[in-house]
């Protein structure tokens, strides 16, 4: 296989705790920890596994988004990716332009797989991969849990109801991966001053002259209801009168 392309997205660091602005308007990320989608680390992991086992030339990374996307683009590159590209916009898109805009850098760098993240942990839309497929028309594994490169074909083991199903897709192709696929790397610092040294090639969005429209509108992002604090009864009696008389419920 001659290269691999993995999409990733910056989103909200997972041990931060989200908040939603005060307009309702979206998550706040003013001044909050940002870092790679966690289920797109799997995948950069998985681009390179794949190349240590001789079965790659290339490995590429792609990110969406404002200057800041350059900071995961770089730890990508510190994980061992070969290079990098970076669509600069400070819009917001929908999957299917997300999908329409990795299309255009697919065409254009002719991989024989993409590989990205199940869902991004800020959305958790689950739409990207599956779309892109559609658009181009190639077969996909989504919520991979295993991969392995066999000739002309991936062979993908993915979970589902019961237990595990395993596909055989023809390249070109396109997975999406799951946390179980594998457990990412640790960057070196010598890996980091090495990263810099990497090409990260910047295209701003306009300059890929794709006409995208929005099918979709948020009206309001709400925070989830605060559950009661709950109560230690010392027997069942307690319990049965708690129910009754303040649940209300028998």
């Amino acid at each position: 296989m001659q290269k691999i392309l993995v999409s990733i997205k910056r989103v909200v660091d997972y041990n931060v705790k989200i908040r939603v602005k005060s307009d309702h308007s979206g998550i706040e990320t003013s001044n909050v920890k940002m870092s790679m989608n966690p289920f797109d680390e799997i995948a950069v992991e998985e681009a390179l596994r794949l190349k240590e086992q001789g079965l790659v030339n290339e490995t590429l990374v792609i990110s969406i988004g404002p200057e800041g996307c350059q900071e995961v683009l770089r730890s990508a590159l510190a994980m061992g990716i070969d290079r990098a590209i970076h669509i600069l916009t400070d819009q917001q898109f929908e999957p299917i332009n997300i999908a329409k805009i990795l299309q255009w850098v697919v065409e254009k760098e002719q991989p024989e797989l993409v590989v990205l993240g199940k869902q991004a942990i800020d959305d958790d839309c689950n739409q990207t991969g599956q779309m892109l497929a559609a658009l181009l028309k190639w077969p996909q594994g989504t919520f991979a849990s295993k991969v392995e490169i066999q000739g002309q074909e991936a062979i993908v083991t993915r979970e589902v109801d019961g237990g595990l199903e395993t596909l055989a897709l023809i390249l070109p192709a396109v997975i999406t991966t799951d946390l179980r696929l594998n457990k990412p790397r640790y960057i070196s610092l010598p890996n980091i001053m090495k990263a810099k040294q990497k090409t990260l090639e910047t295209l701003p969005f306009d300059s890929l002259g794709l006409a995208l429209k929005s099918h979709s509108i948020v009206k309001s992002i709400t925070p989830p209801s605060q559950k009661k604090k709950g109560v230690t009864v010392e027997s069942v009696q307690e319990l049965i009168k708690k129910l009754h008389e303040e649940a209300k419920v028998i």
